[in-house]
């Protein structure tokens, strides 16, 4: 059962609670350090696993949470303190022991992209500490909010990779 009130699922992304930038996140540059980046972007996506009925209560009850396996931070423009953020979810792809994301992070009241993130997480049997199927009522979730997510358009930026552009 979602830690939250449940409903049906909405064909748009999940849409974080606005976030503000703390001042010890702050660097030399004057602009928000990247290891902050992935700490607001983690805070998201636990808020959307709360939805999803995977987050700490579900540790806590079934023994059951998610590790992140691989992560793809785009930083395309600097965030400031004082600059309100908010994260927007789409849930791409899942299947029995893996969830797919891609995140952007915007100015939430200017509402220009300051960096994304791309993610595959796994779930994991915390009992065993091995990698393990979803319970079938989360599985039913997991699927209904990846098919409303997927009947809005793709953010540009899934699947990039990092490597030297190609000379010609």
């Amino acid at each position: 059962m979602p830690e939250t009130a449940a409903s049906a699922p909405k064909a748009e992304p999940f849409r974080a609670s606005i976030m503000q930038i703390e001042p010890q996140w702050i660097d030399y540059n004057g602009h928000l350090n990247m290891a902050y980046y992935n700490v607001m972007f983690d805070r998201a996506i636990d808020q959307l696993w709360s939805e999803l009925g995977i987050g700490p209560a579900y540790m806590k009850e079934r023994g059951g949470s998610t590790f992140t396996a691989e992560c793809h931070v785009r930083y395309l423009r600097e965030i400031h303190l004082g600059d309100p953020v908010q994260i927007l979810v789409w849930l791409l792809e899942a299947d029995d022991k893996r969830l797919h994301t891609f995140e952007e992070m915007r100015h939430a009241t200017e509402g220009w992209l300051s960096a994304t993130s791309e993610n595959m997480s796994l779930h994991m049997d915390m009992n065993a500490r091995r990698v393990a199927p979803f319970p079938p009522d989360i599985s039913e979730r997991i699927a209904a909010v990846t098919k409303a997510h997927n009947a809005v358009p793709r953010p540009e930026g899934i699947g990039r990779n990092v490597a030297m552009p190609s000379k010609r």
